[in-house]
């Protein structure tokens, strides 16, 4: 039977009912180790991009390990602070918001990250050089799997196009901005490390012709994690030591030591996260077998929007040598595919279908959508299993609806 850290999945769901989302906290200190390794002889800074899964008590674990946090809205900050950061330790990394949420966030003390020449005109109008800035550079450099979790290409709506550096500069020496940090962000699942260094290389250039007060350089995330056995992966040991070369090489003809920053998210907690669901029914068709579960794609939209394939085991029975193969399917009135022709131990009614790598953007993009309740996330830390959100209930359902005398 399938196993997290001691407990088994059948146990989990027994005690604490499906679908359930767990983590492994300890699995997330491994990643962060394997960072601080990778990175060792830089003055290095892990800021965990909290998007990815937003439970304070995940926040409270990052900060337990020394990791500060990335933010892209007011409320995750308000969650950062409720998890014990101070607001200088966190980066506020916003895109398109409204000018009263960058007030607010100068107002909470956080630490900004501008990705548009408005906004930093707007910043400069509005503060003058009495805020320290980070530039979120896009460097037009296409990585990152698909278009839709690319970030860093000439066509995306992130950050401030590398071609516009003179501009940036204009708006610099108009407002005597501070600018203290340059970051940019190429996008998940990059599997070549060369492209990390290149992008390194463009912010090197920037910070020796405009920028000679740099207090960090951001290489922001975007490391690929294994979702099968096969799959290929970030080499973070070349990754490493090729970036760890290019940054100390940097730092010595720049003239002062800065700091290395790096915001991972998904490398942190994809892997830590499982999602147990309970087999519903199991439906053999002419031509094709379905397993229906008790979740669907309102608890995990990744593989419905971005085509993500996570790997799907019979927890029940992982090492039964009968198999079939099987299309994985939710309970959600839509085209609800978790996974497609997964040979899998032959299931039962009741079976628990296990998800992995569902830690991250996970339960922190899932939905009400069809009136359903989001799940309980247990954390398994050091041997013990915690609840760490309640599963939902009708009240949760009905509670900011107002219902008329109609």
């Amino acid at each position: 039977m399938f196993s997290i850290q001691n407990y088994t999945v059948e146990s989990l769901a027994s005690q604490f009912g499906t679908p359930l989302y767990v983590y492994d906290g300890n699995k997330i200190e491994e990643q962060i180790g394997k960072m601080r390794t990778a990175f060792a002889g830089t003055n290095l800074k892990l800021k965990y991009a909290c998007k990815a899964l937003t439970n304070i008590n995940i926040m409270k674990l990052m900060r337990k390990n020394g990791v500060d946090i990335d933010v892209v809205s007011t409320q995750e900050a308000h969650l950062a602070i409720l998890a014990g950061y101070q607001p200088h330790q966190i980066q506020y990394t916003p895109s398109g918001v409204a000018f009263a949420e960058i007030q607010e966030a100068v107002a909470l003390g956080l630490r900004m990250n501008l990705d548009s020449l408005p906004l930093l005109e707007k910043v400069g109008q509005t503060y003058g050089n009495s805020l320290p800035v980070c530039l979120r550079i896009n460097p037009h450099i296409m990585e990152g799997g698909t278009l839709k979790i690319s970030t860093g290409h000439k066509d995306s709506k992130f950050g401030i196009s590398i071609e516009q550096a003179p501009e940036i500069y204009e708006i610099v020496q108009k407002y005597d901005l501070k600018v203290v940090g340059l970051h940019q962000h190429t996008g998940s699942d990059f599997k070549n490390a060369n492209v990390i260094i290149s992008a390194a290389e463009k912010l090197f250039d920037l910070a020796f012709k405009y920028f000679p007060n740099l207090e960090f350089i951001d290489l922001g995330s975007g490391f690929k994690v294994a979702y099968h056995e096969d799959d290929h992966i970030t080499d973070m040991d070349k990754l490493g030591k090729g970036v760890v070369k290019v940054f100390n090489e940097f730092c010595a003809q720049y003239g002062k030591e800065v700091e290395l920053w790096f915001e991972p998210g998904k490398f942190l907690v994809s892997e830590c996260g499982y999602l147990l669901t309970s087999a519903n029914v199991v439906k053999h068709n002419p031509g094709r077998n379905f397993v229906g579960v008790d979740s669907g794609l309102n608890h995990l939209i990744r593989p419905m929007m971005y085509d993500s394939y996570h790997e799907i085991i019979n927890g029940s029975n992982p090492d039964g040598e009968e198999k079939e193969k099987y299309d994985i399917v939710g309970y959600i009135c839509e085209t609800d595919t978790l996974g497609k022709d997964r040979t899998i131990p032959t299931v039962k009614e009741g079976d628990i279908i296990v998800i992995k790598n569902a830690g991250a953007y996970g339960f922190s993009m899932a939905s009400n959508y069809n009136s359903r309740f989001r799940p309980a996330e247990v954390l398994i830390y050091n041997g013990a299993a915690q609840v760490i959100r309640k599963r939902e209930t009708m009240e949760d359902i009905l509670k900011n609806q107002i219902v008329l005398d109609i």
